[in-house]
């Protein structure tokens, strides 16, 4: 499938790797077919923001990231009859994104633990949900972040 879009330029992604969120994005229902593009210096890497760019509108690329990158506890807990046309998931098979926020001051960079994406890898099926959780839709990463890149010497 191919898509011109506004930050990657023309994309071909294999068919494959379509991923399909049925009912979209929250605020986004027309938006069903999504590619998760990475970035190429650092290769696919899931320690990283990535790109879920629509591949049905170019102008919609979503920054995400895997939020145990920054929450390494994060186990939401999950209505089952959202996730079940999602079909079998299995620790291998589940992929867990978080949409990120940059705003003007990197300091308030942030993350939204109350609405992840969930996709089932075997099926390229996804969905966002909303999670039982009290976790917050602004959860602050920056200094998270910071700490984590010094302590590796970075």
């Amino acid at each position: 499938m191919k898509a011109e879009t506004r930050f990657f330029g023309e994309v071909d992604i294999a068919d494959d790797k379509i991923i399909t969120l049925a009912t979209g994005m929250i605020g986004f229902p027309d938006l069903v077919h999504f590619a998760l593009i990475f970035d190429e210096e650092k290769g696919q890497k899931d320690d990283s923001i990535m790109w879920l760019q629509s591949m049905d509108d170019g102008d919609f690329a979503f920054p995400v990231m895997m939020p145990h990158i920054v929450k390494e506890d994060y186990k939401p807990n999950v209505n089952e009859e959202l996730i079940a046309p999602l079909g079998e998931l299995t620790e291998e098979n589940t992929y867990i994104l978080v949409t990120v926020t940059v705003p003007k001051k990197v300091e308030d960079f942030t993350v939204n633990l109350k609405a992840p994406i969930v996709i089932n890898m075997d099926t390229n099926k996804g969905v966002q949900v909303i999670v039982e959780d009290d976790y917050p839709v602004k959860y602050r990463v920056y200094e998270i972040l910071q700490a984590k890149k010094e302590k590796a010497g970075e």
